[in-house]
């Protein structure tokens, strides 16, 4: 509830409202294609799950719709994804970070922003990790890259 007022916002002001979504790719037999180190992270993580489509990989009803949906395989969503050309082709600037996990993809999209010169502000209480420690240690973590605000 709280992203969506700021959402909206975006929205009447022309900007763009951008979901990206971790994605797991099924190979041969439906089994997730997984990193080992992600895996090892996630042992959860089991056919079926973030699969394109599915439910739990779209968007939350109460932000859609999206501008624009950017399917990720990686904590980035940078990282083999189209999003760096539409944004350059777009001509957008500035990311409005949020999203989960502020540890995994919240923090590498951002250092991946900062790197491109992407500016980039993240709102803090938009994003979420697994315990509000993490979460914390991660925001602080991320200072010296991008604007932090709430």
């Amino acid at each position: 509830p709280r992203i969506k007022p700021f959402a909206d916002l975006m929205r009447s002001k022309g900007g763009f409202v951008i979901s990206t979504q971790f994605t797991l790719v099924p190979g041969k037999g439906g089994e997730p294609l997984i990193s080992p180190h992600l895996k090892q992270l996630r042992p959860f993580l089991a056919k079926g799950d973030f699969l394109p489509g599915a439910w739990g990989h779209q968007l939350v009803d109460l932000l859609q719709p999206a501008d624009l949906t950017i399917e990720k395989i990686a904590y980035s969503a940078f990282y083999m994804t189209r999003l760096e050309w539409v944004l350059r082709k777009c001509r957008i600037e500035k990311l409005y970070v949020a999203g989960i996990v502020t540890n995994g993809g919240v923090a590498s999209t951002v250092r991946d922003a900062h790197i491109r010169d992407v500016e980039t502000v993240v709102l803090e209480d938009g994003c979420a990790a697994f315990t509000a420690e993490t979460h914390a240690t991660a925001i602080a973590a991320l200072r010296p890259v991008c604007r932090v605000a709430s």
